[in-house]
């Protein structure tokens, strides 16, 4: 296996000849590092090749990892890109400075009264099940309209974007450029999507962020 620094030369190569391809401003495209499960040795190799911005799925895990790197390390971003559970809600406010996964009304209820009482406002993504798939996180196609105005505009939550993961099967871009479309009709500026397989499709319907682990860190040990 290469190292990490060397596969995160790769990955940003890569990155960088998607964004050309898609006739998009060079760095306009985002790499976030997904280090779940990943020991934070690794999170220090990858910060030391110069890679701020890293995903985490868990906050327990996050929590673990990352606040003891904070000083040594100022311009490290987290962005919790996991399922959240509301009893977590406060715990997530506190350590991230993203959070992509708001996908329901009590949820965002929850981050709503944790962000009031801790005073932190980290941004959101909100996460579309763009495959309106019934194992999977997300807010349904039909009802992401109505999630944005209770978000944004009912509880005054910080939504900067959306999140998806699309089918495993088929071609993602559709689910991509919808995506997109419904970002555009909300002039919400961020949108994560893409992974290790697919994130060269996501760049070309217009992803701002890829959310890339195995690619980088290795095949993940779950124990």
């Amino acid at each position: 296996m290469s190292s990490i620094p060397d596969a995160l030369a790769t990955i940003l190569d890569r990155i960088a000849q998607a964004t050309a391809r898609a006739n998009r401003p060079a760095g306009s495209v985002s790499l976030v590092a997904v280090s779940k499960t990943n020991p934070a040795e690794a999170v220090v190799e990858a910060l030391a090749a110069g890679q701020l911005l890293f995903g985490e799925n868990r906050v327990q895990e996050a929590a673990g990892k990352f606040p003891a790197l904070r000083g040594a390390y100022p311009g490290m971003r987290l962005h919790i890109i996991g399922g959240l559970q509301t009893n977590k809600a406060e715990d997530a406010v506190l350590i991230a400075d993203v959070i992509e996964s708001l996908d329901r009304p009590k949820l965002a209820q929850a981050i709503a009264a944790a962000m009031t009482r801790t005073g932190r406002r980290p941004n959101l993504l909100i996460q579309v099940n763009v495959g309106d798939e019934p194992q999977k996180a997300g807010v349904p196609r039909a009802e992401a309209d109505a999630f944005l105005r209770l978000a944004r505009e009912e509880l005054g939550l910080p939504v900067t974007g959306l999140m998806c993961i699309p089918p495993v099967e088929g071609d993602p871009r559709p689910h991509f450029a919808w995506l997109a479309a419904l970002a555009a009709r909300h002039a919400l500026p961020v949108l994560s999507m893409g992974m290790s397989g697919d994130f060269e499709a996501a760049i070309a319907e217009g992803a701002t962020h890829v959310r890339v682990g195995s690619a980088i860190f290795g095949a993940r040990d779950y124990g």
